[in-house]
Order: C-alpha cells, then structure tokens, then sequence
C-alpha cells in the first residue's frame, strides 16, 4: 500500500517539477512589453517572448498604423529571436495608444505584461490574458488599478513558483499540528515580506541565479530533514526558525519578479503590499489545497484496504521527502550550471 502512496506522490510532483526547460523559480513567464514614451508622441518599444514559445508560433507586435517606425539606434534588428525593439512615433494618434498581438498559430495560452514609462518616468503596468489580442494603453493609473494588476500578479507568481510551493510543503510536513502550521506560515509570511519590500526597493541588491540555486538548495535540507529518523533536530524541533531563516532567502526570489516588472513611481507603497498579499492569498490556497488532497488520499487508500485505517501525516513524509528531495537536488544542480 505505500507504494500506491509513493506512486501518487511521485505523480503529483512529477506534475509540479516535471519540465523540459531548466527550473526557475519564475515559471510560466507571459510575453512581456515594455513601452517608453519620450517627449512628442515617440515609444520606443522592446519585447521578450518566453522560452516555452515554438519559433514558427513568435508572436507579432504591432502598433496603430498612424504610427511610424524611426530608423535609428534603437531600430536595429535584435540578434535573439526571442526579443525585439523598435521606435515609433505616434504624434498623429488621436486616442489611447493600442496594441495588437497576433500569434500565426494561435495563442498557447500566454498572458501578456505591458510595462509603461511615461516621460515624467511615471510607470504603468498592464496585464492581459491570452484571450486579449488588442491591449489598450490607460492615459493614468490609478490605486485601483495599481492594487488589483498587483494582487493578480502576485498570486499568479506564487502558484506557478513551483520550487517556493514544493518548500512550503515541505515545512507544513516538518511542522506536524495545526499550532505549529500557524507559527510556521507566520514565519515564513513576516520573514519573506522584510527582504521582498528591501530588494523591491533597491536597498538591498542579491545576484539572482545564484539565489534561485541557494532556494532549491534550501529545498534539498528541508527535504532531507523529512528523512531522518531522528526527531531531535533543531529543525524539527524549531521549524519556525528554518521558515524565518529560509523565508528572507524566498522573499528576494519573490522581489526578482517585481524587478523585472517595475514598481508604479506613483504608487510603489501600494503596488508592494497588494504584490504580497497576492503572494499570501496564493500561498493559503495552496496549503488549503495539499490538506484536501492529503485528506482525499487519506479516503481514497482506507476504502481500497483497512490496513490504511490508522494511516497519519507521519505515513507520508518520509516518501515525499524522497520525492520533493530529488527534484529539488536536480534544479540546485541545473541552476549552478546556468551560472558558473
């Protein structure tokens, strides 16, 4: 019967960790755009399509076509098929400025994120599902705006952050009882927002391939502790202080994504606090989701055999620390690569 268990569990990381690409801590990028307006009507504009895209599939990037293309610097054809630029001017334009995505396949399902800088270096962040082809540009932000396009975002990052869920997993297994949940997830929450709001706000700088190999690093001691016969570990004994600990080390990979998306000059209080409670919200859904499905496993092997009646939390930890303990040494590996 632990073996149907360990089949399961395999099963469900395989789904969270299972990817051709080499593991960040920032999957599921979206195509991003990024928009300057100078002075008289001109955007220059650059754009990055994710990696996940097939070549014949790049999407184009098209602007009004009272818009006309400068020849210039700026204009020269990138060498990356996966990025590109151009300058416009748009002097003629007598509405919002508007832009229009076209996939030759069709989209596979890819958000889109347009980052505007206006000339009084005011920025705008935009986010457009995939079912969105025309993405029209406000005139202004505002804090409505600013607290829903960052809420979004950050629940979004958290539940596509797969090595952060695969972590917190693993600390809601070290902590056993619903009291020590509690204090664990306090942790980690206070300890993650303090180094995402210094990073965010460039006051702190950390290298980011090397921090995304130190977080799946940080996956492989908590998985390795699920392991160990011995209860007696500082860990196991204090997990609060492992999620403190480890939690700073997450919030700077949470802060590399906001670096790469900019922060609203006009709102940034704002635009930070709403980043992370989005990151709260999902981060509750996730824990909220592992305990139904632990509870449904639970169910599901009791009507199969009675000798699954007594099984606990306990009966669990040791395979998924195995699992989640292979997958996490395979990304710290991959990772180290990327940058040495």
């Amino acid at each position: 019967m632990m073996r149907w268990c360990l089949v399961l569990l395999v099963c469900i990381a395989a789904c969270i960790g299972g990817n051709p690409q080499p593991a960040s801590a920032h999957e599921g990028r979206p195509l991003y755009i990024e928009l300057e307006e100078k002075e008289g009507g001109v955007f220059f504009i650059k754009w990055r399509v994710p990696s996940t895209i097939e070549r014949f599939n790049t999407p184009v990037i098209a602007l009004p076509r009272t818009c006309e293309k400068v020849q210039g610097p700026e204009t020269a054809q990138s060498l990356m098929r996966d990025a590109g630029q151009g300058l416009f001017t748009c002097a003629a334009l007598k509405t919002s400025l508007a832009l229009e995505i076209h996939y030759p396949q069709g989209n596979p399902s890819v958000s889109t994120l347009v980052r505007l800088t206006r000339p009084s270096g005011e920025v705008q962040i935009i986010k457009a599902g995939p079912s969105d082809h025309v993405i029209v540009l406000p005139n202004a932000e505002n804090a409505r705006s600013v607290a829903s396009e960052y809420l979004v975002l950050g629940v979004e990052h958290i539940l596509t952050g797969y090595d952060h869920l695969l972590f917190v997993a693993c600390l809601l297994m070290l902590a056993g009882t619903f009291k020590r949940v509690l204090w664990i997830i306090t942790g980690f929450t206070l300890a993650h927002s303090v180094t995402l709001a210094l990073a965010a706000l460039d006051l702190v700088n950390v290298a980011i391939p090397p921090l995304e190999a130190v977080i799946a690093l940080s996956i492989v001691f908590v998985a390795a502790e699920l392991v160990r016969p011995a209860r007696e570990t500082l860990t196991w004994r204090f997990p609060m202080l492992v999620s403190i600990g480890f939690g700073l080390l997450h919030g700077f990979g949470f802060a590399a994504v906001l670096g790469e998306i900019g922060l609203p000059q006009t709102e940034v209080p704002l635009a930070l606090l709403f980043f992370n409670l989005g990151v709260e919200f999902g981060q509750l859904a996730f824990i909220a989701s592992l305990v139904v499905l632990l509870f449904a496993t639970q169910s599901v092997l009791r009507l199969v055999s009675a000798r699954a009646a007594d099984w606990g939390l306990q009966d669990f930890v040791k395979p998924t620390g195995y699992v989640v303990g292979s997958l996490a040494a395979m990304w710290t590996i991959e990772r180290v690569v990327s940058f040495v």
